[in-house]
């Protein structure tokens, strides 16, 4: 049998080098964790060698407030505050999942105004992810750049519904408030202003050198093993799956729209790396402005309340329902035993899905690297954890 310590490698004066795996914690308030995220990491030195990610520090609950102490048009507050960054977008999985449901028909209007604003979310979501990716990396303009034009955004959800975070806007059978006379002009002003500040953001981030470097050749995810792990939205598409709800799952009114799914093609590196999720979020922006400005445009006239039930009441029944949230498949699970209460309410929440997958994108790479691959996932541990 070898010595191990003959096997050992040894330095230029000839004593061994002999190392040993420890196991260290980043998080829970570490601010590249994007969270109250802990992740246990076994390195050897400066290597990762596997990485266990800790959630339950954001747990709120939210499926048994759901069950017992709402009825159905109640749960929306509640899910507001799943993913608080694109809250718009946990409403509309909800209220497509009750509606199918209660076999609710809504006017047209109220899909167009739903889809606009699931785009302009859609677009204040990814805003924040590379902003504070480029945080991460060590870029701090570009962060303020991307809030500065979120603000415009929150500005138009301020103007309709009164709130800035979390808007309690799309209810069952419509939405809360029709739009101010004034917001079509100001979200198309926002789409002419919005669409050269992508180019502008893609000179200052995206093809740096020194990010570059830091993401094209880090946290590969292979197409076959993000599959495995059911990774969905950029996550998956950065890996070359095509594969979008708007488009191959349609629901609402996406199917009126010319618009393209955003792939990761490994420009800079092997396809599925850091990069190739950061480019996926930068033209799905590019996607989502050409969306709006076809539904501004195509708007059609009408009642947005017309639809909302005045008592509901659903027969006993399930249904499973999903839209394609920033994050990606944003999935409700909803049975009914005839009650104004539901009895039971299920979330499919992205985060939570993507996140599973770092210890296996994760291995082999440098502590400093981790950081960039947590990034690069994109979670929101409210509705990682709910």
């Amino acid at each position: 049998m070898t010595d191990t310590l003959t096997a050992a490698p040894k330095t230029s004066t000839g004593k061994s080098l002999r190392t040993e795996e420890m196991i260290i914690n980043m998080g829970p308030q570490h601010p590249s964790t994007h969270g109250v995220l802990r992740l246990e990491i076994v390195v050897d030195g400066e290597i990762v060698v596997d990485v266990v990610p800790h959630i339950g520090y954001l747990h709120r609950c939210f499926e048994k407030h759901c069950e017992h102490m709402t009825n159905y048009q109640q749960v929306i507050p509640y899910v507001d505050r799943m993913d608080y960054v694109c809250a718009m977008n946990n409403e509309f999985a909800y209220v497509v999942a009750a509606e199918r449901l209660l076999k609710i028909q809504v006017p047209e209007r109220v899909e167009f105004i739903r889809v606009i604003m699931a785009e302009l979310q859609r677009i204040a979501s990814h805003l924040i992810a590379v902003g504070t990716y480029g945080i991460d990396i060590g870029a701090f303009t570009p962060f303020l750049y991307c809030f500065r034009d979120r603000e415009k955004i929150l500005d138009l959800f301020e103007m309709t519904c009164g709130a800035r975070l979390l808007y309690n806007y799309m209810w069952i059978g419509g939405l809360s408030h029709d739009l101010p006379p004034d917001f079509v002009p100001r979200a198309k002003e926002f789409c002419a202003y919005f669409k050269p500040k992508i180019k502008e953001f893609n000179d200052l981030l995206t093809y740096n050198e020194i990010f570059v470097k830091r993401t094209a050749m880090t946290g590969v995810l292979p197409a076959d093993v993000g599959l495995n792990y059911a990774c969905s939205g950029p996550m998956l598409r950065a890996s070359g799956v095509n594969w979008d709800l708007r488009r191959d799952d349609p629901y609402s009114v996406y199917h009126k729209f010319d618009w393209e799914v955003a792939v990761g093609k490994g420009e800079m590196g092997p396809v599925g790396s850091c990069w190739d999720r950061h480019i996926v979020r930068m033209k799905e922006m590019e996607q989502s402005v050409r969306i709006l400005e076809q539904a501004l445009s195509q708007i059609p006239e009408g009642d947005v309340q017309s639809a909302i039930p005045k008592r509901i009441r659903p027969n006993p029944g399930e249904v499973y329902a999903r839209t394609e949230s920033p994050r990606g498949e944003l999935g409700f699970y909803i049975v009914s035993d005839g009650t104004a209460t539901p009895y039971r309410i299920k979330a499919r929440g992205p985060g939570f899905v993507n996140l599973s997958v770092i210890s296996e994108i994760a291995k082999g790479a440098m502590i400093a690297d981790l950081v960039a691959i947590v990034g690069s996932i994109d979670i929101v541990l409210g509705e990682v954890d709910r």
